[in-house]
């Protein structure tokens, strides 16, 4: 997410937004039922104009790929077809006429797993924080970039016969070892630049958690911060955390409301803060939004992280979901992003945006829907179950 998520109630504090889950779970029986337009609720009403921006950098990803097919461990899409019809959509600058094109040329499939098509729906922001590139005054909490010796594994580069999994560590007297913890990088045990210096603590840890932000300098300049890598360590949600220990209620457990415990209980947020292990590290980039697990910037109401071992990023996908206010959310998505906490074949986490508005959205979605996977006409997508 943003490299890119949630379960419960909130992404941001529940569970973790951005970086990779180690876990390993079974694929779920997956299938496609064909559906039509006329079937799809609030088809007739979605304005795609703001779609195009999504489509057109997703086009761009898929037009210069040397993959044979958008694939993903069930489902596997021939690239060539999509390719096709994306050099003619991207062209297509009326969304009126994008809509019949794509009414004309695809067909939707819903999406079906273990015989249900219903799933969670949840969402996330772009993160915003007040930094500078000197330490001084209240600028004191550094926001480091990749670390020297982080040392990364693909298993299945090394082995084949391994599983397709990626391992973050460090070499310590010729071994491979776990990367340092956030307590003991906060403690200063680490080798990495830093790119900015924050003035809040707790901002920056919201940062790390959504994976971006955009950082307002000094002078006023707002500068974007992205995704760099983490340490490998396990998320845990520090709303988790806090309920657990029962310093809040589950009715406080929105993003406003955590975000204000944290501001209000200095140290004691410090040392709850601390027992999520995970810890990202960022970098400096020059983009319209932050980036998705593609490579492109994500576009607000238009961009969709999904679980990659169910759907294959880049397919055009219709969500079917509501609000946090239960107001229908229809809309037609790319699918450009992952989380660590998107898992499963019905599963979404649907960005919002970027700032206050975005992100009191983001921290009360927590909405059933489903989806239905774009393909284009006379496409026989391969399903592996």
């Amino acid at each position: 997410m943003l490299k890119r998520g949630l379960i419960f109630v909130f992404c941001i504090f529940l569970f973790s937004c951005s970086g990779e889950d180690k876990e390993i779970r079974p694929i779920e029986h997956f299938a496609l039922q064909k559906s039509s337009f006329a079937a799809l609720d609030g088809w007739a009403e979605d304005n795609l104009a703001s779609f195009q921006k999504a489509l057109v950098s997703v086009c761009n990803v898929i037009g210069q790929t040397s993959q044979k097919s958008l694939k993903s461990e069930v489902l596997e899409i021939p690239v060539a077809p999509y390719r096709e019809k994306c050099q003619e959509m991207v062209d297509i600058s009326d969304a009126v006429q994008l809509k019949k094109y794509i009414e004309n040329n695809f067909e939707p499939y819903l999406v079906v797993v273990d015989g249900h098509s219903k799933g969670k729906f949840t969402s996330y922001y772009e993160a915003a924080i007040r930094a500078s590139f000197k330490q001084g005054g209240k600028y004191q909490y550094p926001i480091y970039g990749k670390p020297k010796d982080l040392v990364e594994v693909q298993l299945k580069d090394f082995d084949k016969s391994l599983p397709n999994r990626r391992i973050v560590g460090r070499v310590k007297n010729g071994k491979l070892v776990k990367y340092y913890t956030r307590e003991e990088i906060d403690a200063g045990k680490i080798d990495a630049p830093v790119i900015l210096w924050g003035d809040n603590p707790v901002d920056i840890y919201i940062m790390q958690i959504q994976g971006a932000a955009v950082a307002t300098l000094p002078d006023g300049k707002e500068i974007r911060v992205g995704y760099a890598d983490n340490n490998g360590h396990r998320f845990k949600g520090i709303g988790s955390i806090l309920l657990e220990k029962g310093l809040i209620e589950s009715g406080e457990a929105s993003m406003p409301k955590i975000r204000e415990w944290l501001q209000e209980n200095g140290e004691t947020a410090k040392k709850n803060m601390l027992l999520n292990e995970r810890y990202i590290f960022h970098k400096i980039v020059k983009a319209d939004g932050p980036i998705g697990a593609m490579g492109v910037p994500l576009v607000a109401g238009r961009s969709l992280a999904v679980d990659k071992n169910y759907i294959p990023l880049g397919v055009m996908m219709w969500l079917e979901t509501t609000t946090p206010d239960g107001e229908a959310l229809n809309k037609l998505v790319m699918a450009e992003d992952v989380g660590s906490a998107i898992k499963g074949g019905v599963r979404g986490d649907y960005f919002w945006g970027h700032g206050e508005e975005a992100f009191a959205e983001a921290g009360r979605m927590n909405s059933q829907g489903q989806y239905f996977v774009l393909l284009p006409k006379g496409v026989k997508a391969e399903i592996y179950d």
